[in-house]
């Protein structure tokens, strides 16, 4: 019932011969391989992010819940950049939650996930909308977007946000519901 380490030895059929052989767990989980790097970073619960109306902005995830190999950023740049072993597919998320001070305000909003300083992937949504505090509409508050990226060592991956406000202050929201995140990982090939 112990858990597996990777010092453990495991028995192994060696093929049409038959002949058993040994190896260690640490080796089977090389040959598996594993998905890493991760990251999770999230806009702390302290305060929401100040944006300007009309204006596409860094959004500044700056607490992590996983860095598997230290390559986040969360008190400068605000951003992954993958490391030098960790070149391969990634499976990206970036999700942003707004809001304005003002209800009935919110002429539209997206994010926008950038790879070395150019824009690769944006959702949006645009129209008549209302979004304020917890009070839900077509929105439902969040975008969102998911996306699978060929990554190689050193590029780096920003999350931005932008929204338009008829009036009122536009802001994103603290991640204490987990709304404001950006996460990753490099899938096994």
């Amino acid at each position: 019932g112990a858990a597996i380490v990777d010092a453990d030895l495991l028995l192994i059929d060696d093929g049409a011969g038959g002949t058993m052989r040994k190896t260690a767990a640490s080796r089977i989980k090389t040959y598996i391989g594993s998905n890493t790097p991760v990251w999770d970073a999230y806009l702390s619960d302290d305060s929401d992010q100040s944006i300007s109306d009309s204006t596409s902005t860094k959004i500044e995830f700056d607490a992590e819940r996983i860095d598997t190999a230290g390559a986040y950023d969360p008190t400068t740049n605000y951003r992954y950049t993958v490391p030098s072993d960790g070149a391969g597919k990634y499976l990206i998320l970036l999700q942003a939650k707004f809001s304005c001070s003002t209800a009935n305000t919110v002429v539209g909003s997206s994010i926008t996930l950038k790879i070395n300083g150019n824009t690769s992937h944006s959702t949006g949504y645009t129209g008549a909308g209302y979004i304020s505090g917890t009070q839900y509409n077509i929105l439902g508050n969040a975008l969102n977007l998911a996306c699978i990226k060929d990554l190689s060592a050193s590029d780096y991956l920003e999350g931005f946000g932008f929204i338009k406000v008829s009036s009122g202050t536009p802001k994103i929201q603290e991640g204490d519901d987990l709304a404001t995140f950006f996460q990753g990982f490099r899938l096994t090939s």
